[in-house]
């Protein structure tokens, strides 16, 4: 059985990583170590074989990559820990960013997203959320591959230009809010978020990885420009839980996780969350542990997770809160109450007199049963605990795996192109009516036919208007090919599911 060491209160407290997949939660204020407790999570897992995911929202958790340093305030702190087999050791890691400037371009289709996230991305109120969800559901049933920023805003140019057939189909479509989603479009990729849609998108297998060690792969989002938009941010890594939910199939409880997640200024996601989606990623978060996976939130104040997602982390990390406000004082007594008592720990005053690199700690030991709260000095890391130099990086990234798959874009026939067709087609000008057909060639004239060749040639015309049709009269060819392409929708519109958060289903 494999666990990882978390530190030492009255006792070694350790996580077992069969109980990775219940989810945690990592809080505390700005620089009480909380990012420190998700490297050590991260490395710990990794040498257990376990792939993590983890965003670098300030830098620093790129330091996995490299080995630690020996100073003797570490050496002091190993003593007291009773860690006689630490080493410095860089974990297996694997770079990627969404603008492709830090690591691997981190790329998804605008049809993988769907429209609930992509709302969410856009800051559309209800109203414009609706045309979206009619603009995919379109898509969708007329097989339209919607891959980058391009084909989202043709299908709304189309949308815009059918909206008396679309209104009558899915219900009312208004041009006012085809135009603000358009605005939306615009200020998402003046943002850079247009490198976030095309291809080669992302496939998960590539998330879990491990090295010929053995060791699990550790993904390092870079995220520093990333969480400067917010909405970006939160709805990135909300997908990303979404495809994992929608894509692995159910392994029930196992002795190690197939992944662990960890969604770092977790209070981004629950900020302004709509009542509707809030229930959605509850279901997520409750159901995808029995898909492998384990989530570990960060964030600076237990109460900035919903009440009935806070219920489903088993395992927590309390680092100092500091209580000057009201709001603080009510956050440390929430974060009190959330843990097995100690009869030997005052939790709501302890919270405060934590020092950096001390939490309180409570993790889920035999059956599940989460042990009494335990004042810990944390475990250094085996890393570095700091950022890596541009050269480091750069090393790392050239001995990536997956490097050639991702670091090419690839722009291949999509909606875009697709109704740039059909609007050609629609334009191009039709034979007028009652126009007389093509005089015959000039020369010498034919000689008049036998009888049985005029039989023939009246049977060779009653089977081409059989087959071919007249002007008032459809043929069999046309009839079967809109037979088969009626058929061929009506397949291609149960295929394409959507999932619980509005990403392609695959179950």
């Amino acid at each position: 059985m494999g666990e990882i060491l978390i530190g030492r209160g009255e006792m070694p407290v350790v996580l077992p990583a069969r109980y990775g997949t219940r989810h945690g939660l990592v809080a505390g204020a700005t620089g009480t170590g909380k990012t420190v407790t998700l490297m050590l999570l991260a490395e710990g897992f990794s040498r257990l074989g376990v792939p993590v995911f983890l965003a670098d929202v300030k830098g620093d958790v790129a330091g996995l990559a490299c080995p630690g340093t020996a100073s003797d305030k570490l050496r002091e702190r190993l003593a007291t820990i009773g860690m006689s087999d630490w080493k410095p050791e860089a974990s297996p890691v694997v770079f990627w960013d969404i603008y492709g400037a830090l690591g691997h371009p981190l790329r998804t289709t605008v049809s993988e997203v769907g429209p609930t996230l992509l709302s969410r991305m856009l800051e559309l109120n209800d109203t414009q959320a609706g045309v979206l969800d009619i603009a995919f559901a379109l898509a969708d049933a007329d097989g339209l591959l919607l891959l980058d920023l391009g084909d989202l805003r043709a299908l709304l140019a189309f949308v815009a230009d059918n909206r008396k057939e679309v209104s009558t189909r899915y219900g009312l479509v208004s041009g006012a809010s085809i135009g603000a989603i358009q605005r939306a479009l615009l200020r998402l990729e003046q943002g850079g978020g247009a490198q976030f849609f095309g291809e080669p998108a992302l496939e998960l297998a590539d998330f879990m990885r491990r090295d010929l060690s053995g060791r699990g792969i550790v993904n390092v989002l870079s995220a520093e420009q990333l969480v400067l938009r917010p909405r970006l941010y939160s709805n990135f890594l909300l997908w990303l839980l979404s495809e994992l939910f929608e894509t692995l199939p159910e392994v029930g409880d196992v002795e190690l996780p197939k992944l662990v997640f960890v969604f770092d200024e977790a209070h981004l996601l629950f900020d302004d969350c709509p009542p509707a989606l809030l229930q959605r990623i509850e279901q997520v978060v409750r159901l995808i542990r029995s898909k492998g996976v384990g989530v570990f939130f960060c964030s600076q104040n237990p109460d900035d997770i919903p009440g009935n997602v806070l219920g489903q982390l088993g395992n927590r990390f309390q680092h100092a809160l500091r209580a000057y406000t009201p709001r603080e004082q009510k956050a440390v007594r929430s974060a009190a109450e959330t843990f097995v008592p100690n009869p030997n720990i005052d939790v709501a005053e302890v919270i405060g007199q934590l020092g950096i690199g001390e939490a309180l700690v409570s993790t889920l030991q035999d059956k599940a049963v989460p042990m009494p709260v335990q004042r810990t000095l944390i475990a250094p890391p085996r890393c570095r605990m700091g950022p890596i130099t541009e050269v480091e990086r750069n090393e790392q990234r050239t001995r990536s795996p997956v490097g050639s798959r991702y670091d090419t874009a690839v722009d291949r026939d999509s909606a875009e192109e697709m109704l740039q067709r059909k609007a050609a087609a629609t334009a191009a000008p039709a034979p007028a009516a009652g126009t007389s057909p093509a005089p015959a060639p000039v020369g010498k004239p034919s000689a008049p036919q036998a009888p049985a060749a005029q039989a023939d040639a009246g049977w060779s015309t009653r089977i081409g208007e059989w087959m071919w049709g007249t002007k008032r009269r459809q043929g069999a060819v046309e009839a079967m090919a809109k037979s088969a392409m009626r058929s061929a929708g009506s397949r291609l519109g149960r295929q394409i599911l959507r999932g619980v958060l509005g990403g392609i289903s695959r179950g």
